[in-house]
Parts: structure tokens; C-alpha cells; sequence
């Protein structure tokens, strides 16, 4: 008989959380230990074999910061998402992630993923193939969330007077944001001197489709 796999969720959606509980609870071999809504409220001490990890939380934490203290503490990771952001999913790829399942897969489709990672197997994808293949090729420049926000109006060729209206900042925080995006990218060996060289990043890093 196959050893229960002690599993945690991280999700900041109540009603998904609770459908999330309903599901393990009907699985002989995989246990639900904890339930919370960011990383840090796991509590110290607590065993588990694996973590499913909502992509993006309300506490504005990072994906990649988030996989890499979990990966820290000895668990596996699984994305469980309902977003479209192939740099987040890239990033999560990069800190250790074992893969990713959508929230708006069939329930069959979550447990075997679970069941797959909470035993240390990774979880394909077509989206989490290219992710792999991205880290694989590519150094991560470590662009923030906003940074990856400003990248993705401006290398679409918004002005920077169009990209502060929208985000609510100046424009002068507009211009020092791709600045810090330009000196991010060239420290790492991608340069992005002109706005055809952020637009060829952004495309590269998932951040324009």
C-alpha cells in the first residue's frame, strides 16, 4: 500500500480552498495537513512532502521567492493557477518548481498532478515544457512584478506619458523603471539598448506574446 503523501495549500481564495479541501478529502493516499493564504503561515516544524501553490497571492509576494523558501524547507512544489503569465510560470520553473495544473483542470487532472509531485515527479505541460526550455536557454534577468508590468506596455510601444497614466505612477517613474530594466537585462548578459531590444526580451521572457 502506498504511503500517504502530506500535502499543504497556499491559496488566498476561500471558496477555492474549500473545494480544494472537499477534493483531498475523498483521496485515501494523499493528506491535507494545512490550508493558508501566504507561505509564511506555514508553520514551523510541520512535515509535509509537498506544497500546491497558488501563482499569485493578494500579499504581493514573488512566485520565484515564494518556490524557492518553500524548496527551502525540503518540499516539492506544484503551481495551481488560473492565470495567462508565462514570465511568472518561467520564473517559478527557475526557483524548483516540479510543475503546474490549472485550476479549471478536471478534478482527475489535480490529483494525479498532486499525487505526481508530492512524490517528487515533475508534471508536464505544453506551458511548463516552454517555461523549462526558457530557463534552460535564458538567464533570468529578475525583473519585479511592476518591472515586468512597465516592460510589457512599453515594449508594446506605448509612450512612457501612456504607460503612467495607466499603471497611476509619473512619467519620470515610468523612465527609471526601464532604466532599471535596460541595467537588469545588460547585467546579465542580454542587453536591451533600444526598444527593439526590450521588445525581443519581453518576447523572450514570455512577458509579450
Amino acid at each position: 500500500m502506498a504511503r500517504t503523501r502530506r500535502i499543504a495549500l497556499v491559496e488566498d481564495h476561500a471558496l477555492i480552498s474549500l473545494g480544494f479541501r472537499d477534493l483531498i478529502a475523498g483521496i485515501e493516499d494523499v493528506s491535507l495537513v494545512t490550508s493558508v493564504t501566504t507561505v509564511r503561515d506555514i508553520a514551523p516544524g510541520v512535515e509535509l512532502d509537498m506544497v500546491v501553490l497558488d501563482l499569485r497571492l493578494a500579499d504581493g509576494s514573488v512566485p520565484a521567492d515564494n518556490v524557492a523558501a518553500l524548496r527551502a524547507r525540503g518540499w516539492h512544489v506544484l503551481i495551481y493557477t488560473g492565470a495567462e503569465d508565462r514570465s511568472l510560470i518561467q520564473s517559478a520553473a527557475r526557483a524548483g518548481a516540479l510543475g503546474l495544473v490549472r485550476k479549471s483542470a478536471p478534478p482527475e487532472e489535480l490529483v494525479d498532478a498532486i499525487r505526481t509531485a508530492a512524490a517528487g515527479g515533475e508534471v508536464f505541460s505544453t506551458e511548463w515544457a516552454a517555461a523549462i526550455d526558457a530557463a534552460a536557454d535564458l538567464v533570468d534577468a529578475g525583473l519585479s512584478e511592476r518591472e515586468a508590468e512597465v516592460l510589457q506596455m512599453y515594449a508594446a510601444g506605448e509612450t512612457a506619458q501612456s504607460v503612467a497614466l495607466h499603471l497611476g505612477i509619473s512619467r519620470a517613474t515610468v523612465s527609471d523603471y526601464v532604466i532599471r530594466i535596460r541595467r537588469k537585462y545588460s547585467q546579465v548578459g542580454r542587453p536591451a539598448a533600444s526598444r527593439v531590444d526590450l521588445y525581443r526580451r519581453a518576447r523572450e521572457d514570455g512577458i509579450l506574446e
